[in-house]
C-alpha cells in the first residue's frame, strides 16, 4: 500500500537546487502515472537519466492465443512447464485480455541486465524464492508468499538467494488496495483483512556512481528493446513521493471468517482495472453446525475466475497439485467437486493457500501453456457411481 516514504538526501523543499560535492546539479526525475496528477516519487540522480547511448530491438513478445475455442473448464500444472532462464525474459505465457496478463517463470539465473515494464504495472507472487528487489528506490528483501507490486516504469533486478518460481501478473490499471478497505483519506478502514503494517518499503538506498556500459530491457509495444546507458542506472542520492515498489506477505492476510460460508469478495487483497486478486489463506471454517463450509456452486456470469494453488490441500477441489492453476470461464457452473461439500460438514478448518485472479472480461489460453494442460478436468465433476445395467425381458 503506496504511503508517502522517503529515502536519502534531498533539498528542503522540491525543485530548488540541489548540488553534488562537485558543485554540479542533481538531475531531477519526477516519476508516476497519470501525468502529474496521479501518484508519483520524485528522484535525485549523480547523472542525467536519459544518457542513452545505444538502442536495439531485442524480440517481439506477443503471446499467442490456444485456437480451441471450445468452451470448458482447464487445469494446468506448472511442475510440467519448462525450469530456467532469467526471471525477465523466460517468462511463459498462461493466460491473458486487454487487461491483465499472468504468466510463469522458474529462473535458474540472474539477470545482468536491468528491466523496466513499461506497459503494465507488475504483480509478483514468489511461490517459492527469496532475495532482493533491487531498484533505483532502494533495496527490498522479499521471501516467499510474498505478492511484490511494481509499478509499471520501475527499473529493477532480482537477485536470488534460493530458487524462485514465481507467477507474475501484469496489469494495464495501476494495481491497489480495494477501494472498500480505504477511508476517504487513504487510511486502512478496522476491520480489513490487513493493515498499514504489513506492507514493506524498500528500507536501503544504495547508490552506484559508475561509468561505463549498463544494458536497461525495456517492455513495452509487445516487445522488448534494450537500452543502453553510460552509467549505473542506480546513481539515485534521495527521493520522496507515493510510488515505488512494495511487498506483502500472503501469510499476513487475515481471513474473514463467519457463522456461515462467506463469498470470495472477503479475500480481495487487491484491486486493478477489470481484475482482482484474492488470498485464500488457512483459517477456520464457519462455525454454524448446520453450516456447510465448502463453496456452492455458483456461473459468475461476467468474470473468468483463476486460482493458483500455492499448496496442495483446498477445500472443494481434487485432483490438483501444488503449482496447479485452474480457470473456469465466465457463465460456466462450478462449484465443490464430488464428495467434497458432505466431507466439510463440522471440519475445524483448512491450511489451504492460494492465488485467486478474477477478470471481468473473457481470458485467452495461452499457447504456451497447453502442454502443461490437464485436459480432462472438465469431466471431473462426473461422481463415480454403480454401474448401468440395462433391464433385461
Amino acid at each position: 500500500m503506496p504511503l508517502y516514504h522517503t529515502l536519502g538526501q534531498m533539498p528542503r523543499k522540491r525543485h530548488i537546487v540541489f548540488r553534488r560535492p562537485d558543485g554540479g546539479l542533481y538531475s531531477e526525475q519526477l516519476m508516476g502515472n497519470e501525468g502529474f496528477t496521479g501518484p508519483s516519487a520524485l528522484l535525485y540522480h549523480i547523472h542525467p537519466p536519459t544518457t542513452i547511448t545505444a538502442v536495439r530491438r531485442l524480440r517481439e513478445t506477443p503471446w499467442e492465443k490456444d485456437t480451441d475455442l471450445a468452451l470448458r473448464h482447464r487445469h494446468f500444472r506448472t511442475r510440467q512447464l519448462p525450469v530456467g532462464g532469467s526471471p525477465t525474459l523466460d517468462r511463459i505465457p498462461l493466460l491473458f485480455n486487454a487487461d491483465i496478463g499472468m504468466s510463469w517463470c522458474a529462473p535458474d539465473v540472474d539477470d545482468a541486465h536491468f528491466f523496466r515494464n513499461a506497459q503494465a504495472d507488475e504483480v509478483v507472487y514468489l511461490a517459492e524464492g527469496a532475495g532482493t528487489l533491487e531498484s533505483q528506490f532502494g533495496f527490498l528483501p522479499v521471501k516467499p508468499g510474498d505478492y511484490v507490486v511494481l509499478p509499471r516504469g520501475i527499473m529493477h533486478r532480482w537477485r536470488f538467494t534460493s530458487p524462485a518460481k514465481m507467477l507474475i501478473m501484469e496489469s494495464r490499471g495501476y494495481v491497489r488496495t480495494p477501494s472498500r478497505y480505504r477511508t476517504e483519506y487513504g487510511q486502512i478502514v478496522e476491520g480489513a483483512p490487513y493493515s498499514e503494517r504489513d506492507f514493506r518499503r524498500p528500507t536501503e538506498l544504495v547508490t552506484f556512481d559508475e561509468r561505463g556500459e549498463f544494458p536497461i530491457i525495456v517492455k513495452q509495444y509487445n516487445g522488448l528493446t534494450e537500452m543502453m546507458l553510460d552509467h549505473h542506472p542506480f546513481d539515485v542520492v534521495g527521493w520522496d513521493g507515493f510510488f515505488y515498489p512494495w511487498a506483502f506477505n500472503i501469510h499476513d492476510f487475515e481471513p474473514i471468517v463467519g457463522r456461515i460460508h462467506q463469498p470470495p469478495p472477503v479475500h480481495q487483497t487487491f484491486q486493478g482495472d477489470g481484475f482482482v486478486i484474492c488470498s485464500f489463506c488457512p483459517r477456520p471454517y464457519d462455525f454454524d453446525p448446520e453450516a456447510v463450509p465448502a463453496p456452492y456452486a455458483h456461473s459468475n456470469v461476467d468474470s473468468d475466475e483463476v486460482i493458483f494453488y500455492a499448496s496442495s490441500e483446498f477445500m472443494s477441489r481434487k485432483g490438483i497439485e501444488y503449482g496447479s492453476i485452474t480457470h473456469h470461464p465466465d457463465g460456466l457452473p462450478h462449484g465443490p467437486h464430488p464428495g467434497r461439500a458432505e466431507a466439510s460438514i463440522g471440519a475445524k478448518g483448512t491450511n489451504e493457500l492460494a492465488v485467486m485472479m478474477d477478470s471481468f472480461r473473457p481470458l485467452h489460453v495461452a499457447a504456451a501453456v497447453l502442454p502443461a494442460e490437464d485436459r480432462d478436468y472438465y469431466r471431473s465433476w462426473i461422481a463415480p457411481g454403480p454401474a448401468f445395467n440395462p433391464p433385461t425381458s
